[in-house]
């Protein structure tokens, strides 16, 4: 065997082994990319419980928990923190034994946490994430503000001009000819 094939043999060995190596960790590392999805899908799911629990300490109506996923989910993009901030407002609500929002929000600390529970219960009446054209709309016929007249009033549509935006704009005429 010249000296060129015995470089070439000892090539090919290492490049078994390596297969060898890469395959493993591949199948190794399927099923824990899998544990870890798992254990993250079950946090957020987690989360998500933890929050419809909190609206509906914070709202005495029915809640459709569709609607809280999405308020949920934008929360969570908007805020890192606000998982965290759920579980504190759960924990004061807790301490006070709270069946009804009347029960704790007085103990609420001025500042973030009670922003986010005005926040949580404005996103839940209005449908939205806020009262601006860019809002990220989270509810239509499911906002609580809709619910009340759902039986007697229909919808129209939805604002052209963005969420809580019912009124019309007003398109400026042409200028009248002056004679």
């Amino acid at each position: 065997m010249s000296e060129a094939n015995k470089a070439s043999a000892l090539s090919r060995r290492e490049m078994l082994i390596g297969g060898v190596i890469v395959g493993g960790a591949v199948v190794l590392a399927s099923p824990l990319r899998s544990i870890a999805a798992a254990a993250g899908q079950g946090r957020q799911a987690q989360d998500l419980a933890e929050f419809l629990h909190l609206s509906q300490l914070l709202i005495n109506h029915r809640l459709v928990a569709g609607v809280g996923e999405r308020i949920q989910a934008f929360l969570v993009k908007q805020h890192a923190d606000g998982a965290e901030q759920v579980r504190a407002l759960i924990a004061i609500a807790e301490k006070k034994q709270a069946k009804v929002v009347e029960d704790f929000f007085g103990d609420i600390p001025a500042g973030p946490a009670e922003d986010l529970a005005h926040w949580i219960i404005f996103a839940w009446y209005t449908g939205a994430s806020s009262a601006k054209p860019d809002a990220t709309v989270f509810a239509f016929e499911e906002a609580l503000a809709f619910q009340t007249t759902i039986d007697v009033v229909t919808i129209p549509s939805y604002g052209i001009s963005g969420p809580d935006r019912w009124s019309q704009v007003t398109i400026p005429l042409v200028p009248m000819p002056v004679f």
